[in-house]
């Protein structure tokens, strides 16, 4: 049995390498800076040694390979040891090469619903495997063990492993500069890599109203969505948002979720399905298996007056989509107001869009700033609260849920408290545990 031991194994994307590893029989291991319910899920479901924090003694002679995440640098303590050791040690992004070799790859790529439109391509693809960059609350994982011939991949374009997917069928969402600092701010560069993604797939499905997918000249199968999708109806069942929508010839369809960006995130699906064959009534009724996913949209607590919501809007365009759609949630159910907590992602990411951050949040009512989560970045010093002046936004430490409450926290005092209206945390870093209640 092969062992791989992989050095940030906490991170979505390498932890989805790691079970889909795992499932083929090989012994795993790894480590992280801190556990996490990943790290959990991979100790207790997949049989795997966690070594928390990365410590060089993890790291021993009988490891066939060595694979790390793109935050880990060479003067981590275990990649100097497995140097050191002579051992064969691959980024995610080059062991994805051999992992997806030979395999019918369904990938999914984007700037923004990549993840959604993955999760819902794999509920109406049930008999095939999955690696997702969320978890799916249909299967209850990033990874979803099926067909290992066929996988539905999300493909990341961040540092342009979505070139190494091996690509059947490429499905694109959106296109949008993003991660330039890995592209040098070399803009022809980034949508070159699109490009070379798009021509290694036997079949495109694009959103064409994308100006620069509009671009593409190979031969795909072309989404309009303000004419192929139409009728789009917001209904609630027990509570929960639902979007149902006409798909140009091929009737309605009815999808978890409510917003014009689900719709088109499961138009694009369902566009695949019909191009893979698949029968039309039967991708109707297996949308009806998708249930969202984890930190999109994600309500997790759902009372008469307050309703809390985790989002994983890192980016001012996911932030304006989720709440217009917040928008239409909050009508619907008659709530007070929209409480928007934000932890900005990345110092790069924050300056690089501050514009786009300023206008994303018109039309909340309060509107809370917690510190910049660097993600490992050096700072960068910005003027978060002369920026979002118009908001009178209060700047907060953090929060934590006191039951039914939202409090938020500053100098180790509670400022305020929100018991009532929709109350959304926005953000990738550890927001999802503060609101959640287990940071």
């Amino acid at each position: 049995m092969k062992k791989v031991h992989f050095i940030g194994i906490g991170g979505i994307g390498l932890s989805a390498l790691a079970k889909f590893l795992a499932r083929d029989g090989y012994q795993i291991s790894g480590s992280d800076v801190k556990k996490s319910e990943i790290t959990d899920d991979l100790e207790q479901n997949f049989g795997a040694k966690i070594t928390i924090p990365h410590h060089e003694d993890a790291i021993t002679k009988d490891i066939d390979t060595i694979i790390y995440s793109a935050v880990i640098k060479p003067e981590n303590v275990e990649y100097k040891r497995a140097e050191e050791l002579g051992l064969n040690i691959y980024s995610r992004k080059e062991a994805l090469k051999s992992i997806l070799s030979g395999k019918r790859v369904y990938a999914v790529g984007g700037a923004h619903g990549k993840s959604t439109t993955s999760a819902i391509l794999s509920s109406l693809l049930p008999k095939s495997s999955a690696l997702i960059g969320a978890i799916s609350k249909e299967f209850g994982s990033n990874v979803r063990d099926g067909d290992r011939k066929s996988v539905v991949f999300e493909a990341d374009e961040s540092d342009e492993s979505f070139l190494n997917s091996n690509p059947h069928l490429a499905i694109v969402t959106n296109v949008e500069p993003e991660h330039m600092e890995y592209y040098e701010y070399d803009e022809d560069r980034f949508y070159q890599a699109y490009r070379n993604f798009l021509n290694l797939a036997k079949i495109r499905v694009l959103n064409a109203e994308d100006e620069f997918l509009s671009s593409i000249e190979s031969e795909s199968i072309k989404l309009f969505p303000s004419k192929d999708i139409k009728n789009i109806e917001y209904i609630l069942k027990d509570g929960k948002p639902f979007t149902r929508f006409n798909l140009k010839n091929l009737g309605q369809f009815e999808v978890f979720g409510f917003g014009e960006h689900i719709a088109l995130d499961a138009s694009l699906a369902i566009l695949a399905g019909v191009a893979l064959g698949e029968n039309l009534d039967k991708l109707r009724d297996n949308l009806t298996n998708y249930q969202g996913i984890k930190k999109r949209f994600d309500i997790i607590q759902n009372f008469q007056n307050s309703v809390i919501i985790d989002d994983y809007g890192h980016h001012p365009t996911e932030i304006k989509a989720t709440l217009q759609a917040l928008k239409v949630f909050k009508e619907k159910r008659g709530l007070s107001k929209i409480v928007a907590i934000w932890q900005p992602h990345k110092y790069t990411r924050t300056k690089d869009n501050l514009d786009g951050f300023v206008e994303c949040f018109n039309g909340v009512d309060e509107l809370i700033i917690l510190p910049i989560w660097s993600a490992g970045e050096s700072e960068i010093e910005i003027d978060l609260e002369g920026e979002f002046e118009k908001y009178s936004p209060l700047m907060a430490d953090k929060i934590q849920r006191d039951g039914q409450r939202v409090q938020v926290i500053k100098d180790g005092k509670i400022l305020k408290s929100f018991d009532d209206g929709l109350i959304v945390g926005f953000g990738a870093g550890d927001i999802t545990c503060q609101i959640r209640g287990k940071a």
